[in-house]
């Protein structure tokens, strides 16, 4: 089965169906009550509704692990779903601060991650999902009006100074570097302008003719190179900077009209949206980067003036268990899914007697490699007892945090990281991908008399960058000194072919001379050593390879259940590491092969 399968088949259960009856007709200021959910049921419920409705839908979880588990589990729902819904369209609103209330150590990729949530909400296009917790709510942002005051909009086409793209960028706080890697930051190189908002994952990069806007595209920091072309493009300053002494509102000021709140439980998150702003008050105020200490109250909201703040918003209340009726409720009726400890005959007498009974099982992993495992453990389990078919179950290649058996659907959602009692974690963006922006980190790095490497000249000195003019159009270069102070300048567009030099610790490089061919000679005797190994080793494999060994046997059984069972799931590389070890193991050749990788890696288990 298929995601959209799943969403689809929900969608016509009548919980699902009287869900979305009951918020089409809903209006603004009323709380609808979701009951009787197990597991990771509220995501699928959630995921089935919003499938079907347009809008803002923001849904707030009790802590922030549970945040990064719905989340995860919103995002395996709706990867697939049509009308082309993308994965990275599920956004994270995280709070400000690295550690819980260590309010004075304020983390840039969370700030990233606040404004890049605040500029696609402001943003009318499409539906948007925003997954968060009570601790980032209670963190005041900049109001509305400074927001829509201070985001500066360029066109491809239009015309635009870029003196004053500068000074918007100078007044709030933009650094001026020779290489965009990080949000805040901004280049210029010519006609070509970098600039890094903290509204996209990417940076942008404008290119002038004059005061005409050439082009507009964003661009990986990392390689230079272009992600999308792009007819608009928004720059938006930190709007989680507490130098910025303007108002501030609450997050549920800054939501459309049309947004709908799903709440894992009003009552706690307003109280610990209260506790947040006490204990920020306790901890003795909050200081900016300039040591400028600031009021809480202006920073924080308190949990009553957030409950006032739903008033303007359709609400739904996900409780596990039944209320009071003193609201309109829709009525699950769920289990957790029960403990198996691994127990492949306890796990198979369940799915036979739930297929008996008219439910329609479902497996799910994420490692299809793991389904694999579970289709072949109980064929083999019904061969020795005999029977005339394995128990009837489908299987759906996602991860879930949590299953669930659902009495009214008639359906019972398994996951493979609790029948086998394995941790199952949650994945958060960490940061803006600076592992992508490594090797213009390396080269901005370099000091004047740093050895480099040039793939065609050998080794240089670096010394610097310098603007130069290239078939009539000024752009930034590295300037390498090579023997007899001969210069060579490589433009940015090719610092792949440059790379620092590494030898022997302590020992000065000789440098190679430009025009003259001894780097190319010692390539070429470099190469045709390499020649001389490999066709050694040729030879030592064909030898290895016309002796016999002793060839095992294929996966039994029980192989294949120890296999299942492991703790943890295995990663890409340790599920090659082991289909290649049992391959050479069932050859009747010898097996020559080394398990390499850190400590930790799986070596073991593999």
């Amino acid at each position: 089965m298929k995601t959209d399968e799943l969403l689809a088949y929900y969608s016509r259960q009548p919980v699902v169906a009287e869900l979305s009856d009951l918020l089409a007709a809903m209006p603004a200021g009323e709380i609808a009550g979701l009951s009787g959910l197990a597991g990771s049921a509220p995501a699928v419920i959630a995921a089935s509704v919003i499938s079907g409705m347009k809008g803002a839908h923001i849904f707030v979880m009790n802590d922030k692990e549970q945040a990064a588990y719905f989340l995860n589990d919103l995002e395996s729902l709706l990867d697939d779903m049509d009308a082309g819904f993308q994965r990275k369209k599920v956004l994270f609103f995280p709070s400000s601060y690295r550690h819980a209330h260590d309010f004075n150590r304020a983390d840039s990729a969370n700030a990233l991650e606040r404004s890049r949530v605040v500029g696609k909400l402001a943003s009318s296009a499409g539906m948007k999902v925003v997954v968060t917790y009570p601790e980032a709510l209670a963190e005041k942002l900049l109001a509305t009006s400074f927001i829509s005051r201070n985001t500066f909009h360029v066109n491809s086409g239009g015309v635009l100074e870029m003196d004053e793209i500068i000074d918007f960028l100078d007044d709030h706080r933009f650094e001026r570097v020779d290489f965009v890697v990080a949000p805040g930051q901004y280049a210029v190189r010519g006609g070509i302008f970098d600039v890094f908002s903290y509204s996209d994952d990417h940076p942008y990069r404008i290119e002038f003719r004059g005061n005409d806007v050439a082009s507009l595209r964003s661009f990986d920091p990392g390689n230079q190179l272009s992600v999308n072309t792009l007819d608009r493009i928004t720059i938006i300053p930190d709007i989680n900077d507490r130098r910025i002494m303007h108002k501030r509102s609450e997050f549920q000021l800054l939501l459309p009209q049309d947004a709908i709140i799903w709440l894992e439980d009003m009552a706690f998150t307003a109280d610990r949206i209260s506790s947040e702003q006490q204990k920020a008050a306790t901890a003795g105020g909050i200081a900016d980067e300039e040591g400028n200490w600031q009021d809480t109250e202006c920073l924080f909201q308190d949990g009553d003036a957030w409950i006032a703040g739903l008033s303007a918003f359709r609400v739904v209340e996900m409780k596990r268990h039944p209320e009071d009726g003193s609201r309109r409720v829709v009525m699950a009726d769920m289990l957790a899914q029960p403990s198996f400890n691994k127990n492949f005959d306890l796990l198979a007498e369940k799915l036979k007697s739930q297929h008996e009974s008219g439910y329609k099982n479902l497996i799910l992993s994420s490692n299809p490699k793991q389904l694999e495992r579970l289709y072949s453990i109980f064929e083999d389990m019904a061969a020795r007892k005999g029977d005339a078919a394995p128990p009837a179950f489908d299987t759906m290649n996602i991860s879930l945090h949590e299953g669930f058996i659902d009495r009214q659907s008639r359906l019972a959602c398994f996951t493979d990281h609790q029948v086998f009692e394995r941790y199952h974690k949650f994945r958060l963006r960490e940061g803006f991908g600076t592992k992508e922006t490594l090797s213009i980190a390396e080269i901005s790095e370099l000091k004047q008399g740093d050895y480099v490497t040039h793939i065609d000249h050998g080794v240089g000195r670096f010394d610097g960058l310098e603007k130069i003019v290239s078939n009539g159009r000024e752009q930034e270069a590295i300037r390498l000194v090579y023997k007899n102070n001969d210069l060579l300048y490589v433009s940015i567009h090719s610092l792949h072919r440059i790379a620092k030099y590494t030898g022997p610790e302590g020992s000065v490089p000789q440098l190679n001379k430009l025009g003259s061919n001894a780097w190319n000679k010692l390539k070429n005797k470099t190469r045709q050593k390499v020649k001389d190994i490999a066709r050694d080793l040729i030879k030592l494999y064909a030898e290895r390879k016309a002796a016999s060994g002793f060839a095992f046997s294929p996966d039994s059984y029980l192989q294949t259940e120890l296999e299942a069972s492991f703790i943890y799931e295995d990663t890409p590389d340790q599920l090659k590491a082991t289909l290649d070890v049992k391959r050479d193991m069932e050859a009747d050749n010898p097996m020559d092969r080394l398990i390499c990788g850190d400590a930790g890696y799986g070596k073991t288990e593999v």
